[in-house]
């Protein structure tokens, strides 16, 4: 077993979202996008999505996110990257067993795209890590399957 491993999306039930999981030396982060119509606009050119995060530690050891790392694709290949103290204004401390959940939004100006980045972590002995976020599909619920 290595040391990232990468689960493709659970297979949702009709109207789920999909799920999008990965394990880094024994944390896990899951992701579930979903389309927020009511913020986005077509005729604006503006599409706009909810992403839930779930961060769980299964070490034997109490970590803190410091940092974030987002890379934002959209469906014309513009990449955009975005770096930041924590989450959502909040740098988690998880003991042995806790999670952590958080919502954020992230708005395209394609109809689709994709997201991927990690979590800078660092335990209270000073070991600092990168925990990877699975890679996921930002898509219209009309728009069908597709890889990005």
């Amino acid at each position: 077993m290595t040391a990232v491993q990468q689960r493709l999306p659970r297979r949702p039930k009709p109207g789920d979202a999909p799920a999008y999981e990965q394990v880094t030396r024994g944390v896990t982060v899951r992701v579930t996008p979903s389309f927020l119509p009511e913020q986005s606009s077509r005729e604006r050119g503006r599409y706009v999505w909810a992403y839930k995060v779930e961060i769980e530690n299964r070490t034997a050891s109490q970590i803190q996110l410091v940092s974030r790392h987002w890379i934002i694709t959209d469906a014309l290949n513009r990449t955009e990257e975005v770096k930041g103290a924590g989450v959502v204004g909040e740098q988690p401390e998880l003991k042995p067993g806790e999670a952590y959940r958080y919502t954020s939004a992230c708005p395209l100006s394609t109809a689709s795209g994709l997201m991927s980045g990690s979590y800078h972590m660092v335990t209270p002995q000073g070991d600092a890590f990168d925990v990877m976020v699975p890679s996921f599909s930002l898509d219209m619920p009309d728009a069908g399957r597709r890889a990005n």
